[in-house]
């Protein structure tokens, strides 16, 4: 008897084998956590990529005489020497003072050609050190420049005391717009991710027990897909608002350096932004939710639609990698690329509103996406009519009848 067993459960195991392997979604399963380590690195990169260009062109600046801008060089060399590279702190630049220091110390603050992270100014002996929220360590080398001098100079008796202050610039700058353009792209891919996936199992679901075909029955299938889509967008928007208030009071919850990150944050178009990202939100959610339904529509069992979601989740994650190398590369052709492909474009556009400020490409962004919106949710209708139910167009049974 247990020869004959081991013959039927190898006969059996055989043939499921078969069944899942000799599948064009088997080598996308097979080589999956490849491409989900390749899209992850991207992703990483483009991350450190956004935070890196912006920390390339800050500054920190010394307003002081042309007599004491040797000097000044100077211990910067020697201080920047303990550090393991030059880069380490930003860029030293010398200005001279003009008759009223302390303005033209808060006016470098505003200025849109250079990012500035800390001005020092005043006498070397008591100077006052501006700095941004979140650029302390900046303000302290610049205190730390003058008391070298000081030492280098004058007796060793003579001790700089600085007064710190720290300061909120109002205009955007380069590294803030792109720390706020790359957490928006990656906002938008993870709740989206989390979120269209259930509108697979609950239309499949219904799918098995013939509840579809009584409702396509009695309404149109596209009002069918469109309904559901409204149900699983409304559940999502009671997750987004739930999490979306605790993050907006979270700088309330944390420590002073860790909210004046987080309050570092800028974005190009201004108090609009939230409203654009809710929209691109939106918009992303309706475009992986509507593929998600149509891939539920045609999956009668839970191994299909683990195959055929796969290939989906992995091409949601070359998005975000496209999405988020525009957000720290947003000249490039990438991100123009990223802008137009419709389900990379709520993310790219997100990272566009808070790196520039004109709006009227949101507004053409919103109609090309509602468009795939529409087309998406009509092709998998369709392809559920004549799948599923066996059943052409309209127009087609027409002819056919002529």
């Amino acid at each position: 008897m247990m020869p004959r067993f081991l013959r039927q459960a190898l006969t059996i195991a055989r043939r499921d084998l078969t069944a899942t392997v000799m599948t064009p979604t088997f080598l996308l399963f097979l080589l999956s956590p490849l491409l989900m380590i390749g899209f992850g690195v991207i992703g990483g990169l483009s991350g450190q990529a956004v935070s890196t260009a912006g920390e390339a062109r800050q500054q920190i600046v010394a307003i002081a005489p042309r007599a004491e801008h040797g000097g000044l060089r100077t211990a910067d060399r020697e201080l920047r020497s303990v550090f393991t590279r030059d880069s380490a702190r930003p860029r030293l630049r010398l200005d001279m003072p003009d008759a009223d220091p302390a303005r033209q110390a808060r006016a470098l603050f505003d200025s849109d050609a250079i990012e500035v992270a800390a001005v020092l100014y005043g006498p070397l002996d008591h100077p006052t050190v501006l700095r941004r929220s979140g650029d302390e360590a900046e303000g302290r080398y610049l205190a730390a420049l003058a008391a070298q001098r000081l030492r280098a100079e004058h007796a060793p008796g003579i001790r700089s005391t600085p007064r710190f202050e720290t300061v909120a610039a109002d205009a955007p700058t380069i590294s803030g717009r792109g720390q706020a353009a790359y957490f928006s792209t990656f906002a938008i891919f993870l709740v989206t991710l989390m979120l269209s996936g259930q509108a697979v199992g609950a239309m499949a679901e219904e799918r098995s027990n013939k509840v579809i075909e009584i409702l396509a029955a009695a309404v149109p299938l596209e009002s069918v897909f469109f309904g559901k889509l409204l149900g699983a967008f409304g559940s999502a928007l009671i997750f987004v608002a739930f999490w979306g208030t605790l993050v907006a009071n979270l700088p309330r919850l944390l420590p002073g350096d860790a909210a004046g990150v987080l309050t570092s944050l800028s974005v190009a178009v201004g108090p609009i932004f939230p409203l654009l990202l809710v929209g691109y939100f939106v918009m992303a959610y309706l475009l992986q939710s509507a593929v998600f339904l149509g891939v539920g529509s045609l999956a009668s069992t839970q191994r299909e639609i683990q195959m055929l979601s796969l290939p989906i989740t992995i091409f949601q994650f070359a998005m975000f990698g496209m999405a988020s190398y525009a957000a720290g590369n947003p000249e490039s052709w990438v991100a123009i690329a990223a802008e137009i492909v419709p389900f990379s474009s709520p993310m790219a556009m997100a990272a566009r509103a808070a790196n520039a400020p004109e709006l009227w490409p949101h507004a053409l962004a919103f109609v090309w996406q509602a468009l795939w919106v529409a087309g998406t949710l009509t092709i998998a209708a369709r392809l559920f009519r004549r799948g599923v139910l066996k059943s052409g167009s309209p127009k087609r049974a027409k002819k056919a009848s002529a």
